[in-house]
């Protein structure tokens, strides 16, 4: 799948806005300043380095993302009226988290994870549209995203350092220690880590059925992409936002970001 160089932009803008209007001072400001350091990097990341996963195409993490925030809002609704305790934590919290969750896969200050792979092989029969990119050290990518943040002076919450470190379930290994425990003492307090990895595992199971059921169902014609599907539109309890104009599809410093941009 691929997104125009408007839809990429349009996304961006929608994050931006996420950011000013949903995040309290003083975070927003070392957000947005983060965000906008690496702007030339996160516009155009992947999601996944494989067609076979989710979004792994110029402009897909940022739409992951917003579609994260989405669906976290959507469960946040359902575990209200199921009668969970959403006073564990705030509304904050849970658009921080999952703004947040995947931030990891951006790399570290100078290199980025995903570069467009060489090898054509892997490119054909593999699926392998991208490829690690060696130069940076290995880091889980929750590890990663809270590194960042920090490294960068953006303080956050007990509840979301959980919820990011735990948004991808059991299947993750390292996450059965705070989410098998038998001991009600031992548990998460607040079901924000759930609920986060619940609108995580929706966002990318969609993402694949829109990528891949056409394709294992014989159609050839391309999935009919409206404007809706790729940013947030109406939020439940979320600010009323105006899109504004940040950082434009222009000038980029990486090769590979270059070489992407001119494959849309």
């Amino acid at each position: 799948m691929n997104f125009t160089p408007e839809q990429i932009q349009d996304n961006w803008n929608e994050l931006m806005d996420v950011i000013k209007c949903d995040i309290s001072s003083p975070r927003r400001e070392k957000l947005l300043e983060f965000y906008e350091q690496y702007a030339d990097r996160l516009i155009l990341m992947p999601a996944a380095h494989k067609k076979e996963y989710h979004n792994a195409f110029p402009g897909g993490y940022v739409e992951h993302v917003l579609r994260v925030i989405r669906c976290a809002l959507k469960q946040y609704e359902l575990w209200a009226e199921e009668g969970a305790d959403m006073s564990t934590f705030t509304l904050e919290e849970l658009v921080f988290s999952a703004l947040n969750h995947d931030l990891g896969k951006m790399g570290d200050e100078e290199q980025e994870s995903y570069i467009p792979q060489t090898d054509n092989w892997r490119r054909e029969k593999l699926g392998e549209d991208y490829m690690f990119n060696t130069k940076v050290p290995f880091a889980s990518v929750p590890d990663r995203g809270l590194f960042l943040l920090q490294s960068h002076g953006i303080q956050y919450t007990f509840n979301e350092m959980i919820a990011i470190q735990t948004h991808d379930g059991l299947y993750d290994e390292g996450n059965k220690k705070y989410l098998m425990s038998y001991m009600p003492e031992q548990k998460p307090r607040t079901s924000l880590p759930f609920i986060l990895h619940q609108a995580d595992l929706m966002a990318a199971r969609i993402e694949f059925e829109r990528e891949w059921l056409p394709k294992l169902k014989g159609d050839k014609k391309s999935v009919d992409a409206k404007k809706g599907n790729y940013t947030l539109g109406n939020k439940p309890n979320m600010s009323k936002k105006t899109s504004t104009k940040t950082k434009a599809l222009g000038t980029f410093k990486s090769d590979s970001l270059k070489n992407m941009l001119d494959s849309l």
